[in-house]
């Protein structure tokens, strides 16, 4: 019977090698797994054959060369919500005491989306290998990031893969809900832009003109006020270079992305985002919730302080916040705490950094950023109703402003004709 090397973790995380005898790698594997220790590398003693050889890869994890033939793929994989309902299913099969390989097997099989019913194929396939979950998902980063990934390599290095699912999926829907409250809240403002932007783009194409004709002909040739030039002169340079006015509308959108894609671009984007009024104490909230939520649930999950930090930066999606992280990941490898260096910061309200060090003091950091998360969770709630009753009469007095400065315009010339003939 063959024999297989092989590599494992038990419980407490330790590292095991021993040999196993068994007909194929599957069973080595289940051999192993009943020894109450966790596969992360199995490898035949005898000659490799066959059409699938695992192989080290050139980060260290287990890669396997499956037969299945990879989809296109525009765009990504899956979205956000999509992977949020994959974990939590993910969680609840496991917690029901079904193996890994057989949930990934049965959440394959009732996937409707190619693209990711081929990636939980790559997992199934992983699995079978002999390899960990971790190694299988470092194999697909465009789908799980970083937190997802070391995460379950925690809880599989501390034998709790189960609870770090639960909890990484409860991170997930809460994350998804405050994201889907801010975009609620910007739905409002920006149907209005738009509305008085084709407002606007009606009258000086259509309306406009007719005015200027009526003041050619009754004024004849007299000087009209200031502001009805302006209005005469915008639109007929919106009238006779539309395709141009298109043009510059477009190349202002592209300046903006390229911008927001350089370092220094996307600092000033995010600058303004935090700091607009009256947006900007809703977005700087949810930030700090994100932070503090992914921070705790990370270290919660026996994620090293640094690896954390550094995790947290990368996933923060502002740079004025992935810099403050910087200097707090600087401070801490020198030894010093993480309420301190997020003071100096100046990102961080007080209470936040006050209730982090209480948190240090009393070694509940974990549970005190979640509780942190909890309350700028329930302020951005409070910021999303409040910046909707605000937001509705300040986009009445935009609407009006831009229309009536028109109609102001148009009338002026009317009042001055009037006046002379009277």
């Amino acid at each position: 019977m063959p024999k297989f090397s092989f590599t494992a973790v038990d419980a407490n995380g330790k590292e095991r090698t021993g040999v196993v005898e068994a007909a194929t790698q599957e069973l080595a594997s289940s051999q192993i797994k009943t020894m109450g220790l966790y596969p992360t590398n199995i490898t035949s003693d005898s000659a490799k054959t066959g059409g699938r050889v695992a192989r080290k890869g050139a980060r260290g994890a287990m890669v396997g060369v499956s037969k299945a033939k990879k989809p296109l793929v525009i765009g990504s994989v899956i979205n956000q919500k999509g992977l949020t309902v994959f974990t939590r299913q993910l969680a609840t099969l496991i917690q029901a005491g079904l193996p890994l390989l057989r949930a990934l097997e049965v959440l394959e099989r009732q996937e409707k989306n190619v693209a990711f019913k081929w990636v939980l194929g790559q997992l199934a396939e992983n699995i079978r290998s002999g390899n960990t979950f971790s190694e299988g998902l470092q194999q697909h980063p465009k789908v799980f990031n970083r937190l997802f990934i070391n995460m379950v390599k925690a809880g599989e290095a501390g034998g709790v893969l189960d609870v770090v699912l639960n909890r990484l999926a409860r991170f997930m829907e809460k994350a998804l809900r405050i994201k889907g409250k801010v975009k609620s809240a910007m739905v409002y403002p920006v149907i209005i832009f738009f509305v008085a932007m084709v407002i606007m783009a009606g009258l000086l194409m259509f309306v406009v003109p007719q005015f200027e004709s009526i003041f050619e002909d009754m004024l004849d040739g007299a000087e009209l006020p200031g502001l009805t030039q302006f209005v005469l002169g915008t639109s007929d340079f919106v009238r006779n270079n539309i395709f141009l006015t298109i043009g510059i509308l477009i190349a202002l959108y592209i300046v903006l992305k390229v911008l927001k894609k350089t370092r220094r671009g996307a600092r000033i984007v995010d600058w303004s985002v935090i700091s607009m009024p009256p947006i900007g104490d809703l977005f700087r909230k949810a930030a700090i919730a994100r932070f503090s939520r992914t921070l705790g649930t990370l270290l919660s999950s026996g994620v090293p302080i640094l690896q954390a930090l550094n995790i947290t930066r990368d996933t923060s999606g502002n740079t004025i916040l992935m810099d403050a992280i910087d200097d707090v990941h600087d401070r801490v490898k020198e030894g010093e705490g993480v309420a301190g260096p997020l003071e100096r910061t100046k990102v961080f309200p007080t209470m936040v950094t006050s209730m982090i060090e209480v948190g240090e003091e009393t070694g509940e950091l974990p549970e005190m950023l979640n509780r942190v998360a909890d309350t700028y969770d329930e302020e951005v709630d409070n910021a999303v109703a409040g910046l909707t009753s605000i937001i509705e009469p300040i986009m009445i007095v935009f609407l009006a402003i831009i229309v009536g400065t028109i109609v102001i315009a148009l009338f002026l010339p009317i009042v001055k004709i009037i006046q002379e003939l009277s």
